[in-house]
């Protein structure tokens, strides 16, 4: 039985990474990275397709940051975030004033953050009521000090595209958490920005690979990765591993027939919420609701330092049967059972398809290299790579050649309804 290979999957990694290099989604790069996996794909099935679904590129022409600090002006770096309107070429000032998202929302009145520059501590605003208020608060814009990561460096970022839709939004930065620190302990007073960026028309990239059941009304399993980028990173492990992993997958597959259709896809816009998956299932919804058996998605699961972190939406059953193929092999993960909307598995969870993502952590926030520039092979481990799509791939095997599928195919109802509730305020539903 064919295995992963690890010099394969940092072969494909690397193309992607050194030969492309930043895919922001809508731009060319995703569209020659999807032409690539495609060609990959079609070395072990016919059935390959690229669909497209309209998308925002981000376009930034010019970022241009200061700061004041004892009357003079000083420069410092930043990255604006997806989704955000930049200030259309022109200088906005404003006098700084500092925000703690962990508590600061509890205060019944933002008005204080009125024309103000707000440097907000902490990541993107999940909570939509939290972002409304601060919208109807009017800043004149945002520096986000990313609290998971104190870095020298801004991390890369995006607004949720179903709030900006709902509240509009104002410029928003991210910034260096250090930096911020920086003017709060030097006693800065006024913040300049002058962002020369447009949002452009452009289509995302998704691309399949099928491997055609033996009975065709059977269902289908699919399993997927993101082929798009942050701004400034080449994300080897976010996530061109993922994609490494979709072509192995496909090698694995390729000349084996099984009772349910297999359905690898790499995915475009995964840095926008996850737009593309979302769009894809939203045309493909009847299909995917009738039919779908099982979603495994890769994403970040190759730090050379780490541990394995899966999220599982499903019954105890196929729990089950994840643990015992990958202890089978000597991998052992922490197990979870929230539904997170941050990954390309959460649209499917949506339709009612049981899944899991795969994910390996380094640090107890997450991945120290998370949407930066360093974000490259050498961050990698693909012999690890190798035995995680291993093991995803004895359940995937497992599950295509069930009879009694239906036994796997349950998500809780209580988790069912948490995953129902969050497509709904944070993605838009089915209809956005």
């Amino acid at each position: 039985m064919k295995e992963a290979n690890a010099e394969n999957l940092r072969r494909c990694v690397t193309y992607l990474t050194d030969n492309i290099g930043i895919r922001l989604a809508g731009s060319q790069e995703e569209m020659q990275a999807a032409g690539y996996l495609a060609g990959e794909f079609a070395k072990y099935t016919p059935l390959v397709a690229i669909e497209k679904f309209p998308v925002g590129q981000r376009l930034v022409k010019r970022e241009f940051y200061q700061v004041q600090i004892n009357g003079r002006w000083q420069q410092f770096s930043g990255s604006l975030f997806n989704s955000s309107p930049g200030s259309a070429g022109k200088d906005i000032e404003a006098q700084v004033v500092y925000f703690n998202a962990h508590t600061g929302y509890m205060a019944p009145d933002l008005s204080h953050l009125t024309g103000k520059a707000v440097v907000h501590l902490g990541c993107h605003i999940e909570c939509e009521d939290h972002y409304r208020r601060l919208m109807e608060a009017k800043p004149a814009f945002i520096l986000f000090a990313d609290s998971r990561y104190p870095a020298a460096i801004p991390l890369a970022d995006g607004l949720f595209p179903a709030y900006v839709k709902k509240y509009g939004a104002v410029p928003s930065i991210n910034v260096a958490y250090l930096d911020a620190w920086s003017w709060k302990s030097n006693g800065a007073a006024k913040i300049r920005i002058n962002v020369d960026s447009d949002t452009v028309p452009s289509y995302t990239t998704v691309v399949t690979a099928e491997f055609p059941g033996t009975d065709k009304d059977a269902g289908i399993i699919f399993a997927g990765g993101h082929h798009d980028t942050q701004a400034g990173t080449p994300g080897a492990d976010d996530n061109a591993d993922g994609c490494a992993a979709m072509v192995e997958l496909a090698r694995i597959f390729a000349g084996s027939r099984f009772r349910h259709t297999i359905r690898l896809i790499c995915f475009g816009a995964e840095e926008q919420l996850s737009l593309g998956s979302a769009e894809y299932i939203r045309l493909h919804r009847n299909e995917v609701e009738k039919k779908g058996i099982f979603m495994c998605n890769f994403d970040s699961f190759g730090s050379q330092l780490g541990w394995a972190d899966f999220t599982i939406n499903g019954n105890e059953k196929l729990a089950s049967l994840i643990r015992q193929k990958f202890n089978s092999r000597g991998v052992y993960f922490l197990e979870r059972h929230h539904p997170d909307p941050y990954n390309d598995q959460f649209p499917f969870a949506a339709c009612k398809v049981p899944g899991m993502w795969i994910y390996r952590p380094n640090c107890e926030a997450g991945l120290f290299f998370h949407h930066r520039f360093d974000n490259l092979p050498d961050k990698l481990d693909f012999e690890t790579c190798a035995l995680y799509v291993n093991a995803a791939a004895d359940v995937i095997k497992f599950l295509a050649n069930e009879e009694n599928i239906e036994a796997y195919r349950t998500i809780p109802p209580e988790e069912a309804a948490q995953i129902s509730e969050l497509f709904d305020r944070v993605y838009g539903g089915f209809n956005n």
